[in-house]
C-alpha cells in the first residue's frame, strides 16, 4: 500500500520521505524573517508551483509602484470592461462601465479575491489590455529578483504558463512590506462592505493565529491550497509561504506551525531568501489529480471550507491520498520534514469590523450599491443578518437586490402589475373612468356629457327597437370598460 502512495506521489511530481509508517508529501512551504530575509526553514522553496490567487500580491505591488511614482492615486477611478465583468468566480460583479477607485479595488481583491476587480486593475494599469500589464509584472518581478516567476495575468486564473516558487513569493512579500509600510493595512483586512452585503477574508488565519497580519490566499485544483502570511509577535514580523495543500484548513493549520517553530527560533541562519540554490525542477507539477481528482469540477476559491470538509476525509475515492496530507500524516521524518505539532485547530474566528467600499469617486455617489452588481455564480457574499433571499417566480425575472432593498409597503402603480394575473371582470368594473374614456370612441358622442347624448340616440330611435336596444346598451358598456383592463 505504501508502495502504491508513493508512485501516486511521484507521478504527480512530489517529493516523499517515509515516517512513522506512512507517506509524507511534501510541497513548498518557507519560513523568512522579514526584516533581515534569513530563512528559518525552506522545504522545495524555489521549485516551481502554480500560484492561484496569491498573483493577486503581485497585482498589487505593481499597481502601489504606480502609485509611488506618480503615475496614478489611490483615489483614481478605474472603469469595469465587459471583457473584466465576463471573468470567471470569485468576483464582485461589476458591470461594463461601473467604476471604482484604485484603493477600494485592492482591498475588494484581498479580500474577496475578486477576478473581475483584479482584471479591472490590470486594464486601467496596464494600457487597456491585461497582457500590457503582465508585461508590467514580469518586469517588477525581475527587479525583485523573482527568477521563478512568469505571470500571464493580474487574477491567478488557471493558466500553465502562470508560475511562481516560495521563494519569489516571500521575496515579493518582503517588498510590499519594507517598500510600503504606509499601505500595510491593505493586507490585514478583514472583511468588507459594498453597501449591505459583507465579503469575508479567505485568510483563515487572520483572526484566529495569534499575530497574523496579512496577507493572500489562493486556490486552484492544479496548484492546490496556497497562502502567504505574515505575523508579528514581541515586534518580530515573519514570512511564511504554504503550496500545494489539500485543504484550507490544514494549509492554515500547517503555517500556524510554521509560525510557531520560525518564533522559537533565534534566526541567526547565515541564508537568506535571495540565495537560496535554484531548483531543478523546470516545469509546475499538476496537482489536479491530487487536489480535486479526476471526475471533480474545479471548486472556486468561495468554497474553500466546503472542499475542506470533502477532501480532508481519508478514504475519499476521488481524492485517495488527501489523508497523507492530514495532521497524523505530516510528523517529522529521516529528510527533514518539520513537525505540525499538537494543534488539530486554530479555534473560532475574531468577529471583524467590516471596512466600508463603495462604487464610484466617493461614498453615497451610487446608490444601492450592492443592487448595482450582477447576480449568478459570482455574486457569492456573505448578506447581513435580516437580509433574505427572495424565491424566483413562475415565468418571471426575480427582483434584484435593489428591487428588494427598495420594496414599499404603498400600493403599486399601474406599470407593476404587467405581466400578472387578469383581474377580474367585477373588479375591472370599479374602474368607471377608465371605463368611460374607452368608451367614448365607440359611442361616439356629440357633446361634452356622455349622458345627455345616450338619451337623445334613445329618444330618436324606432319604438319598436327600443327594448332592444336597452338591453344591449348594457352589455356593450361593460366590454368597453373591461378590455383596457385586462390589458395592464
Amino acid at each position: 500500500m505504501a508502495a502504491r502512495r508513493a508512485a501516486f506521489l511521484a507521478s504527480a511530481g512530489l517529493a516523499w520521505v517515509v515516517a512513522a509508517g506512512a507517506a509524507v508529501a511534501q510541497t513548498p512551504g518557507l519560513v523568512v524573517d522579514a526584516a533581515s530575509g534569513r530563512v528559518l526553514f525552506a522545504e522545495r522553496a524555489t521549485d516551481p508551483w502554480y500560484p492561484a490567487s496569491i498573483t493577486k500580491l503581485m497585482t498589487v505591488y505593481v499597481a502601489l509602484e504606480q502609485v509611488q511614482q506618480g503615475r496614478i492615486a489611490m483615489n483614481s477611478l478605474l472603469t469595469m470592461s465587459e471583457t473584466a465583468a465576463s471573468q470567471p468566480p470569485s468576483k464582485l460583479g461589476l458591470r461594463p462601465g461601473q467604476t471604482m477607485t484604485l484603493e477600494n479595488a485592492i482591498k475588494v481583491i484581498m479580500v474577496k479575491s475578486a477576478n473581475d476587480v483584479a482584471h479591472m486593475i490590470g486594464e486601467n494599469l496596464g494600457g487597456g489590455t491585461v497582457e500590457g500589464f503582465a508585461e508590467m509584472m514580469n518586469a517588477a518581478s525581475q527587479r525583485l529578483g523573482m527568477h521563478e516567476s512568469r505571470w500571464t495575468n493580474p487574477s491567478g486564473l488557471p493558466d500553465f504558463r502562470q508560475q511562481t516558487s516560495a521563494r519569489d513569493m516571500a521575496l515579493l512579500a518582503r517588498a510590499l512590506v519594507t517598500r510600503f509600510p504606509e499601505h500595510d493595512g491593505l493586507f490585514r483586512i478583514g472583511a468588507v462592505k459594498l453597501g449591505q452585503t459583507v465579503m469575508r477574508n479567505h485568510n483563515g488565519l487572520l483572526g484566529r493565529y495569534p499575530g497574523a497580519d496579512g496577507m493572500k490566499t489562493g486556490f486552484i485544483c492544479s496548484g492546490g491550497f496556497n497562502v502567504v502570511a505574515t505575523s508579528t509577535r514581541n515586534g518580530r514580523r515573519l514570512i511564511a509561504v504554504v503550496m500545494g495543500y489539500p485543504s484550507s484548513k490544514e494549509r492554515d493549520l500547517r503555517t500556524a506551525d510554521l509560525f510557531d517553530a520560525g518564533f522559537s527560533s533565534a534566526g541567526w541562519s547565515a541564508q537568506t531568501v535571495d540565495s537560496l540554490p535554484p531548483s531543478a525542477s523546470m516545469t509546475a507539477p499538476d496537482m489536479r489529480p491530487v487536489i480535486c481528482g479526476p471526475k471533480r469540477k474545479q471548486p472556486r476559491e468561495d468554497d474553500e471550507q466546503q472542499l475542506a470538509l470533502r477532501a480532508a476525509a481519508s478514504g475519499n475515492a476521488e481524492n485517495p491520498i488527501a489523508s497523507l496530507f492530514s495532521g497524523s500524516a505530516l510528523g517529522l521524518g529521516p529528510a527533514g520534514t518539520a513537525a505540525l505539532g499538537s494543534r488539530r485547530d486554530l479555534g473560532p474566528r475574531v468577529a471583524f469590523e467590516p471596512i466600508p467600499v463603495w462604487l464610484g469617486a466617493s461614498p453615497g455617489a451610487v446608490a444601492n450599491e450592492d443592487g448595482q452588481l450582477k447576480g449568478g455564480r459570482g455574486r457569492r457574499v456573505t448578506r447581513v443578518a435580516g437580509q433574505k433571499d427572495r424565491a424566483k417566480p413562475a415565468g418571471r425575472t426575480a427582483p434584484g437586490p435593489a428591487a428588494i432593498a427598495f420594496t414599499s409597503s404603498e400600493p403599486a402603480p399601474i406599470a407593476a402589475g404587467i405581466g400578472l394575473a387578469k383581474p377580474k371582470a367585477a373588479g375591472a368594473a370599479a374602474k368607471p373612468k377608465l371605463g368611460a374614456i374607452t368608451a367614448k370612441p365607440t359611442a361616439k358622442p356629440e357633446g361634452l356629457n356622455p349622458g345627455a347624448n345616450t338619451a337623445a340616440a334613445k329618444a330618436r330611435a324606432k319604438p319598436k327597437l327600443k327594448a332592444a336596444e336597452a338591453k344591449a346598451d348594457k352589455p356593450k358598456t361593460a366590454v368597453a370598460r373591461s378590455k383596457p383592463a385586462t390589458r395592464e
